[in-house]
């Protein structure tokens, strides 16, 4: 289970993280601005967030493996017409087809968790996943600046193309149907309304998906932003890019391992509580950096960013779990509403780094980082102690 959630994850990761280092090589072959190149990114994660409120319910109805079949196929061959684009606006339409496909395999992946695993259990499994989902993040982006270094930015779409055929064939083969009843009423608009209502008014819900929503927007920052101060701003290499934003999963993958042994000693709450002081402390940081220089250095970039990476690795499998925890047989609705709401979250980030980033002035990098660190260590300590418990 673990590798299979692993692999489904990892196609949002191989998504992003792969093309990051080659967005400004993007940038210049097409001659695309930097509003354009960031809606590259951007729609993909609007799409992935609609898709998942569709996918979601058809899951529930008609099970995992339709969905995942359907899904892994469409971001194949989306990654192939990525690869064949001759001008941005053709890139930004099939990476909104990317992210569609993608939602498939993340909404299936949290709901085939709750499908089999309580949601104490279920975080520790899904931190294994995520163990598993952080060591594809410092591959891809090490692999992608490579690719765009030496065959162009095309090459990292063609090899997202081969990965959604190999995960397919994967899928197909290997990965089981966890639904143990089918819901015949989930795709019922007026059904689908209350479920998403009792999911909204649902106080751990809420305290959860806002925990994500915020740990997730200064990862977004990062994979939005980075590339272009590391390579515009400091003057890095594709290839160096690629290493330095492998490294910042290096530290996620070192936060899943404490994420297990904090959920071992503490629970799921407490797991979070003491998570935050990481990304607390990278908050701290990130802020100091935004006001003290104009001209950081790369490890000013890294760094605090590291830190914020290793309470990433902890919030991210506690608030997964628990968000899709209080709803066993409503998983799918769940954890597409989860998901819908981390893609509006990470679509506005990018869209707001496309309008105020730039080369000679970095520090919205900086502050917007350091919002969503403080937002997320707030949530941590105030919604999920009071809330987070609350799976009945």
């Amino acid at each position: 289970m673990a590798l299979s959630l692993a692999l489904l994850l990892g196609t949002q990761a191989m998504a992003t993280d792969l093309y990051l280092p080659a967005l400004p090589m993007l940038a210049r072959d097409l001659s695309a601005d930097m509003p354009a190149v960031q809606l590259t990114m951007a729609v993909f994660v609007l799409a992935f967030g609609l898709a998942q409120l569709l996918w979601g319910p058809v899951a529930d109805r008609f099970g995992r493996r339709p969905v995942l079949r359907a899904g892994v196929a469409l971001f194949a061959l989306a990654s192939l017409g990525a690869a064949l684009a001759r001008d941005v606006s053709a890139v930004v339409a099939w990476r909104a087809i990317q992210g569609a496909g993608v939602a498939a395999a993340v909404v299936c992946a949290r709901a085939m968790l709750r499908d089999v695993f309580e949601p104490h259990r279920g975080a520790h499994v899904m931190s294994q996943a995520l163990t598993g989902l952080g060591l594809i993040a410092i591959a891809a982006p090490i692999a992608g600046g490579a690719l765009a270094a030496a065959a162009g930015w095309r090459s990292t779409m063609a090899l997202l193309a081969a990965f959604g055929a190999g995960l397919l064939a994967f899928v197909v083969w290997r990965v089981p149907e966890t639904v143990r009843a089918r819901n015949p009423q989930a795709t019922q608009a007026s059904a689908l309304l209350v479920q998403l209502g009792r999911a909204l008014a649902h106080p751990a819900f809420r305290a959860w998906t806002l925990l994500v929503c915020g740990t997730y927007g200064g990862l977004m920052v990062f994979l939005a932003g980075a590339s272009f101060v590391l390579i515009d701003h400091l003057g890095l290499s594709a290839w160096q890019c690629g290493l330095a934003m492998g490294s910042n999963s290096v530290a996620y993958v070192v936060g899943t391992f404490i994420c297990r042994r904090l959920l071992a000693r503490h629970g799921l709450v407490g797991a979070v509580q003491r998570g935050a002081a990481f990304t607390a402390l990278a908050g701290v940081g990130l802020a100091w950096t935004a006001a003290a220089t104009s001209t950081p250095s790369v490890w000013a970039v890294l760094l605090p960013q590291w830190i914020y990476a290793l309470g990433h690795g902890v919030h991210q499998p506690c608030g997964q779990a628990g968000a899709v925890g209080p709803f066993p047989h409503a998983a799918g609705v769940a954890s597409a509403l989860t998901g819908f709401m981390l893609a509006l979250t990470g679509a506005a980030v990018a869209l707001w780094l496309g309008q105020h980033l730039s080369a000679s002035r970095p520090q919205s990098y900086f502050a917007a980082l350091a919002a969503m660190a403080g937002l997320t260590s707030l949530v941590a300590w105030t919604l999920v102690r009071r809330n987070g418990a609350a799976h009945a």
